[in-house]
């Protein structure tokens, strides 16, 4: 047998975690365990978006590695979406590719953008995800705080300033994930005055960019003056649309860097999922985004009422809330363990999430009825008194 020692760029990846609490959730076999560890939903897809794509399984053409960069319909869908949201004018010939779901998307810009020991400044928390591909890429990760507090996050600004160095290539910002955090116009000025003075690329994960709660408006960072030839938006299917078995998501930049990015897409993938495009591109046409997220506020608040007396912070968008465990005594990782065995209760320890994440246990609530987390204040404190 080969001699075996873990390859350097897996070093600081240790992993999601989510996979672990859903593995134990699903062996459990047990209905009553709440499942608040992933980001599933049981909001169906867009019922034209299902019809769509029922019908294109029997098409021939959609079994097939062309066209390489996506289906027409599908990159005619995306472009348009992004531009009716950031008021702009990205052609969808030569300015939109279609990846194999939103994080092979993200994987692909940095493999196109970066090279090794390029700094990309993150937020903390971040999604996991986001940290592991900057890491497979090369990259390093430079965390900037976001700060907690009773009515929700914000951006630390000072410290977003101070955080680019002659090493930095790219700012990545994921509104929502997992924090809940979404930018006010306040911040988005001054990541995008950074972006432009600094002469930096901005990578925006625009996969839960709708998602949003009290009134929000979504808010694109290419609307903002001199942006619109530095930002590259990636969406995705999964969350919006809630077709995430589809596996589609789209990158929508500049002209001038899509050559590349295109190049590392058929070098990874090759291609994305035929029988799925189709779908997506009614789906993003058709969309009843008002009615899930009305259910997702609903479950939300019910949370947040359910947790009022706990370390928590408010989401003001996505679908996730973060409790502070160690203002309760436990680690996430203890938390998580108790409130699993006691209380039946999955939910996510975020280490790997971020420097200042790993205080934080994450509970997703796009999954589970609003009636049966009525009661969740009683389980957690049975677990963790």
């Amino acid at each position: 047998m080969p001699k075996y020692s873990k390859v350097s760029r897996l070093a600081n990846i240790p992993g999601i975690g989510v996979d672990k609490m859903g593995n134990a959730a699903d062996n459990a076999h047990d209905p009553e365990i709440l499942r608040l560890e992933n980001l599933d939903t049981d909001i169906p897809p867009p019922a034209l978006a299902l019809k769509v794509t029922q019908q294109g399984v029997d098409r021939d053409e959609n079994n097939s590695y062309l066209p390489f960069l996506g289906q027409q319909s599908l990159r005619q869908a995306a472009t348009n979406r992004v531009n009716e949201v950031c008021k702009g004018n990205y052609n969808w010939k030569t300015e939109c590719i279609i990846s194999a779901g939103g994080m092979s998307g993200i994987l692909n810009c940095l493999l196109a953008l970066i090279e090794p020991g390029d700094e990309v400044i993150v937020t903390d928390p971040v999604y996991a995800g986001i940290i592991n591909r900057i890491y497979l890429s090369g990259g390093i990760p430079i965390f900037v705080n976001l700060i907690p507090s009773a009515t929700g996050w914000s951006l630390d600004l000072e410290a977003f300033k101070k955080a680019v160095t002659p090493k930095t290539k790219l700012i990545v910002i994921s509104p929502g994930m997992p924090s809940g955090h979404i930018l006010t116009e306040e911040e988005w000025k001054v990541v995008t005055d950074v972006t432009i003075e600094n002469d930096l690329w901005l990578l925006y994960d625009a996969a839960m960019e709708k998602i949003l709660y009290d009134g929000r408006k979504v808010i694109h960072p290419a609307s903002f003056k001199g942006m619109r030839e530095r930002t590259i938006t990636v969406g995705a299917a999964s969350k919006e649309l809630r077709m995430i078995g589809w596996r589609v998501g789209w990158i929508v930049a500049p002209e001038q860097i899509m050559n590349d990015i295109g190049l590392v897409s058929i070098s990874n993938v090759v291609c994305q999922t035929g029988i799925s495009m189709e779908g997506v591109a009614a789906g993003l046409e058709n969309n009843d985004l008002d009615h899930a997220l009305k259910i997702w506020e609903e479950r939300r608040n019910t949370l947040i009422s359910e947790m009022q007396n706990l370390p928590i912070i408010p989401p003001h968008g996505g679908w996730s809330l973060l409790l502070d465990t160690q203002k309760l005594g436990f680690t996430p990782q203890q938390a998580s363990e108790r409130l699993f065995k006691m209380g039946k209760i999955a939910a996510t320890p975020m280490n790997g999430w971020g420097k200042q994440a790993e205080k934080y246990l994450r509970f997703v609530f796009s999954n589970e009825p609003k009636e049966r987390l009525i009661g969740l204040n009683e389980r957690i404190e049975k677990s963790l008194r």
